[in-house]
């Protein structure tokens, strides 16, 4: 594992060595580039001697710095640092899951041709306002406006500290508002049973992306996670396809 240091903060990442473009993977809201997708992608990546760039975000996983003191500013200019610091110049395919997904739709915007393709799995964009802030209760409300943070219930693992900043930030990187200037391939997987993120947000994503080559693949019976066996051959087989 290599550490790259942003001001205050050690960044950790791992590099695969390879040919490209390179596949980096952007991984979702508190989770981290050990997960079972990234970890799958890698092993595919070494077999094909693939470039392939894993990484934490600040307050996620090995990475230093505070969980709470993060946003989707903050975490995309980290996910910026390390792309610029280890693989400057190249070409890169860019897999995101979940907030992952909103990330890597930023990411694209930012980087233009350098991005070759886009691979997003129960892409999560926008979801600080059309997942969150709507369904807020009065207690939860009442504990922002108190202590800047409540804690959110997770089915997995510990309750997920939602903030203030994340919420209030999260407005300024609203993407589904107006065409998105994205001109590369851009695939999507989506499970149909997502008790997180509606599959219908996909439907959405696509219509907003202003590049024609947009391919939905919807799982009928698959989750949030699409960690299952046949989820992750789906998941290799899309980026064997996008990298040609």
């Amino acid at each position: 594992m290599k550490t790259y240091r942003v001001p205050d903060v050690a960044l950790e990442y791992e590099w695969l060595e390879g040919h490209g473009p390179v596949v980096v993977f952007c991984p979702g809201f508190a989770s981290d580039m050990g997960g079972t997708k990234a970890m799958r992608l890698w092993a595919q990546a070494k077999a094909r001697g693939q470039a392939m760039l894993r990484f934490d975000y600040s307050g996620h996983g090995a990475s230093g710095g505070s969980f709470t003191e993060g946003c989707i500013g903050d975490w995309t200019a980290d996910a910026t640092h390390v792309i610029e610091t280890v693989v400057p110049g190249r070409e890169i395919l860019l897999v995101g899951s979940s907030m992952g997904g909103w990330i890597a739709l930023l990411l694209a915007r930012a980087l233009g041709t350098r991005v070759t393709a886009l691979l997003l799995i129960a892409p999560a964009p926008d979801f600080t306002e059309l997942l969150m802030k709507s369904g807020l209760s009065p207690a939860e409300h009442e504990a922002l406006a108190r202590d800047g943070l409540f804690l959110a219930p997770s089915q997995y693992g510990a309750p997920t500290p939602i903030t203030a900043k994340l919420l209030t930030d999260g407005a300024d990187h609203l993407l589904l508002n107006a065409p998105i200037p994205i001109a590369c391939p851009v695939h999507i997987l989506h499970g149909m049973q997502d008790p997180d993120v509606p599959w219908e947000l996909s439907l959405r994503l696509a219509e907003r992306l202003e590049t024609p080559d947009v391919r939905l693949i919807f799982v009928k019976d698959g989750d949030h996670r699409l960690s299952r066996e046949a989820d992750l051959r789906l998941l290799e087989q899309t980026v064997s396809a996008l990298l040609g």
